[in-house]
């Protein structure tokens, strides 16, 4: 399970159950002055895939991510004993028989002199390519320019367009006829430095976005995961956050949010401002296990050490470093979401804490943004969502049709019963109503699946 201060750990053995396996914390914190160094080197990963020997690449890039992942959060992962691709590829198998979701994961590493990509699929043998053209250096370049041309919904379109189809060149097409061939309609993305805050729904192929052909997800390692299917609707949500702050800007849709998540679709207990605290949170699943904890509020993740990031509560801070305190471990919440987060661009520290949001969080699964998404975009997408997994109890899945419905225009604030015919929406949330382009990606792209997808 994605988590750092529980003491077991779901593994995997081919034809038995899952079983737990204990790992001991280390308290010792590593200097936070500069990125975490990495254990993966980017000769030794060569020479492994010159010689073929891909299982031997894919451990070395997990271990090496894990070491950068550990210095980060100051803490020890609870790895267990590492995955070899076949047994991934098994695992992945077994989890497309119990979902009908084909998942195949997608390892981007970045390298001074090219991108090399390694692809384990279901029932398949491992499948590398090294693309000579991306250059990290290029690479992340081209990143910059991609999120650019996304979060500016003035710019026109043709930008987006021109490279998020650079981007899927190199991401994505040169595994695209694996893809097709095995049937894949889920990818799992192991990200290197970055990548790993690229907006992957917006990538395109000239001709279709890639969250019309994939549902999508990042994960920081496969090792991490936890591989148990559970079904979402049947548990209940804890929906908390709050509209006016001290220090942050306000969240006037909140209220509205909140209550249109907890209605006859989805049980569950909401609490908004003096009540949104930490305690009130570890109280509230003390009483009972919400398996969905949605907090509406300002999350950074910052530049900088882990202590620099934070979610917002009523009367506190909540640091990154600090986030197993709120016990989401206890038992594991199935899924966070965070609805107004926003990450600090082109930088590595953020990134870390991107995609280790579930991992320091200890639920299996969380769902935050890229980017700061107005009340106006937020609202529509939130409500929409729940609504999907609701009848499609797969995240991935759900965030995909959401996304899609707002890119094909089937998603506003007009065409919403729950949320036009509340009589709290604030002005400033009413005149844009009839304003609002929620096809355009920058309302719908950033917001991410992270861990577990299932």
């Amino acid at each position: 399970m994605l988590s750092l201060s529980i003491i077991g750990l779901y593994t995997w053995f081919p034809k038995e159950p899952l079983k737990a396996i204990s790992s001991t914390q280390n308290t010792s914190a590593p200097t936070k002055s500069k990125l975490p160094a990495s254990r993966l080197k980017p000769e030794v990963l060569k020479k492994l895939l010159d010689s073929k020997d891909i299982n031997s690449a894919v451990i070395h890039v997990e271990l090496g991510w894990k070491q950068q992942y550990e210095q980060y959060l100051q803490t020890q992962l609870p790895f267990n004993r590492v995955l070899e691709p076949q047994q991934m590829s098994q695992i992945l198998d077994q989890i497309y028989r119990q979902t009908g979701k084909k998942s195949a994961l997608i390892y981007a590493v970045p390298t001074p002199n090219h991108l090399e990509l390694i692809l384990v699929a279901p029932g398949t043998s491992p499948v590398h390519k090294r693309i000579q053209a991306a250059k990290r250096e290029d690479l992340v370049n081209l990143v910059s320019k991609f999120r650019a041309s996304i979060v500016n919904p003035n710019l026109p379109r043709e930008q987006y367009l021109k490279t998020g189809k650079e981007l899927h060149e190199l991401l994505i097409t040169p595994l695209e006829k694996n893809l097709q061939a095995q049937g894949i309609n889920n990818l799992i993305f192991c990200l290197g430095g970055g990548l790993r805050t690229v907006p992957l729904a917006a990538l395109h192929d000239g001709e279709k976005f890639l969250i019309e052909k994939y549902s999508l997800g990042i994960i920081p390692a496969f090792n991490l995961l936890d591989f148990q299917i559970a079904n979402i609707t049947q548990t209940q949500v804890l929906a908390m956050g709050a509209s006016q702050f001290q220090t942050e800007p306000p969240l006037p849709a909140v209220p509205i949010e909140i209550s249109s998540i907890i209605s006859d679709k989805w049980q569950g207990k909401s609490l908004l401002n003096q009540e949104f605290t930490p305690v009130n949170l570890k109280k509230q699943r003390a009483a009972y296990p919400f398996g969905i904890v949605h907090l509406a509020t300002h999350a950074e993740l910052s530049p900088g050490s882990v202590e620099e990031s934070y979610i917002q509560f009523w009367d506190t801070k909540v640091r990154l470093d600090e986030l197993k305190t709120l016990e989401l471990d206890r038992p594991p919440v199935q899924l966070l979401v965070l609805s107004a987060c926003r990450t600090a661009v082109e930088d590595p520290q953020a990134e870390l804490g991107f995609a280790g949001l579930a991992v320091q969080s200890g639920a299996k699964a969380a769902i935050a943004s890229l980017w700061s998404v107005d009340d106006a975009g937020t609202l529509p997408l939130m409500t929409q969502f729940y609504q999907k997994l609701k009848a499609i109890p797969i995240k991935s899945e759900a965030l995909r049709q959401t996304q899609i419905a707002m890119l094909k225009q089937r998603v506003s604030l007009k065409n919403n019963p729950t949320i036009r015919g509340s009589s709290s929406l604030p002005p400033e949330i009413v005149a844009n109503l009839d304003s609002r382009e929620l096809s355009h990606p920058f309302y719908w792209a950033g917001f991410t699946l992270v861990g577990n997808p299932w």
